[in-house]
Order: structure tokens, then sequence, then C-alpha cells
């Protein structure tokens, strides 16, 4: 496992991903996964991105119940510890994440849910013409802090319809970038504790969904080169009796883990 990179690293890594150039002021992409998707991805289509965002999923959570993520690391070639963003509360990690630049630079710094007025991932996508989609819960950060730019939201009650949605709109193969958030493991570490029997169901239940998109993505993107990543904001632990919280400048909060599949098209290229 690699250590030690940090979330606001994604950002680039998405847009080198789909040959976009970052921008100056962001942190430097994930060089660990520009390369795998070099060496294994070899067909010749487009690329398409994947990037699935639970809620509140901590290293210590993986280490401690690795042998719940044993179907999921059998599609994944790769696992790194990412560092979060501080205070490691939703809106703040999130916008870390798809902006690349620190909590100061793009304004979020505290649990709160403003429009972004920073250039995002979206944002370059826009420019260079490429198609990205959100799909979330409604009321919840992605829903809103990225809103107000021309792209496509998919924004629902429930989690099930969530991801219904996500894997209809992976069927129909029309984005360059897809992202999904699911808060359920989140809300249930809020109101059961993190290790609780219903926070660890919502944890199966998040990495079920993944192995859906994987499957999904391998039957329907046949012409794309694919990379899809299980990517949580920040991490969590037990406050007090039974509840779980998270926004404090300790190792449970500030790390979590991102996993990388490289989906090959069927496309490939031919030896001569």
């Amino acid at each position: 496992m690699d250590h030690e990179h940090k979330i606001g690293q994604t950002a680039a890594t998405i847009l080198e991903l789909l040959d976009i150039t970052p921008g100056r002021d962001m942190e430097g992409p994930h060089e660990k996964v520009l390369d795998m998707a070099k060496r294994e991805l070899t067909g010749n289509g487009s690329r398409r991105v994947f990037f699935y965002n639970p809620d509140a999923i901590g290293i210590w959570l993986y280490r401690k119940y690795q042998g719940r993520f044993a179907e999921l690391e059998n599609r994944v070639q790769l696992r790194m510890k990412i560092h979060t963003a501080y205070p490691p509360v939703t809106p703040v990690c999130f916008g870390t994440m798809y902006t690349g630049l620190s909590p100061q630079e793009h304004g979020i710094v505290k649990y709160r849910k403003p429009v972004l007025q920073v250039d995002t991932v979206f944002d370059y996508l826009v420019k260079e013409k490429k198609k990205a989609a959100i799909i979330s819960t409604e009321g919840d950060s992605i829903s809103r802090i990225f809103l107000g730019r021309d792209m496509d939201y998919f924004i629902y009650p429930t989690v099930e319809e969530c991801n219904e949605k996500a894997l209809d709109l992976i069927e129909k193969d029309k984005y360059d970038l897809m992202v999904l958030y699911n808060g359920n493991y989140d809300y249930m570490m809020h109101r059961f504790g993190p290790e609780g029997n219903r926070a660890l169901e919502a944890l199966d239940k998040n990495i079920e969904m993944f192995l859906k998109i994987y499957d999904r993505i391998k039957e329907y993107w046949k012409k794309h080169p694919a990379i899809l990543a299980f990517a949580p904001d920040h991490g969590c632990h037990r406050k007090f009796m039974f509840m779980g919280s998270h926004g404090a400048e300790i190792p449970a909060d500030m790390e979590t883990i991102h996993f990388y599949s490289f989906i090959n098209s069927t496309d490939q290229c031919m030896e001569l």
C-alpha cells in the first residue's frame, strides 16, 4: 500500500486521466494512478472515469474489517492511503477533492455548503467540451457545492434511487466523468457508531454498489478504457456511548483509503 497521498491530488489526477491539463494552482496528481493507467489501459477508445464517493470510510475501518472488502479488492489494482483535508467534514473534503485546492483557497473551511466560486474538475471538463454528471442524494454536499456548471445533475431523495440512476447512466454511455455519492454509512455511523450493526450493513452495501458499478462498466463501456475509483472523503471515530463522529484532527478522521480499478475496453490495440 502506498502512503501519505493527499486528497487534493485527486482533481489533477482525474483531469490528466481524461487528457486535460490541470490548473497551475492545483496540487499535483497521484503519479502512481497515472503510471498504472498508462500501463494497464491498452484500449484505443476515449477514456471514461467513474468516481464512487461513499462517505466517512476511514482506513482504520478497512484494516479492521478487511475481509468485508475481499470481493472489491479482487477487482482493483491499486489502493492508496489518503490524507484528507482539515477539518475532515464532508463539504471541506469534497471541495478539496474536486478542486485540487486547500480549504482556504476554495473557500469552504467549515461545515457549510455554499456553491464553490473557484474552478472545479467539472469546470475543466466543460471547457474541453466533455460531459460530466453528478448523482447524489438531495441536501448533501455534492448535490450543492458544485451547482451552476454546464453539466448534468441527478438529485434524488434516497441512496437507492441514486444508485439505480447511476447504473442506468452507465448503460447509456454518454459521460466522460460520473460522480456518485452515497451517504448511508455516514448516516448510520452517526446514529449507531462506526462499528454498529447498521453501520456495517451500510458499509457492505457501499462495497456491493462498487461491485455493481464495476460489472455494469464491464458490460456497457466496452469501447472505453475506464478508471473506477472507490473514494471516500474522510474517516470517523466513536465519540461517546454508541454514536460516531468526525471532524477532529486525528488519524481515524484524517486518514481514508482510495481504491482504483483499471478496466480495459474490448477495442484493443492490434499487434503487427
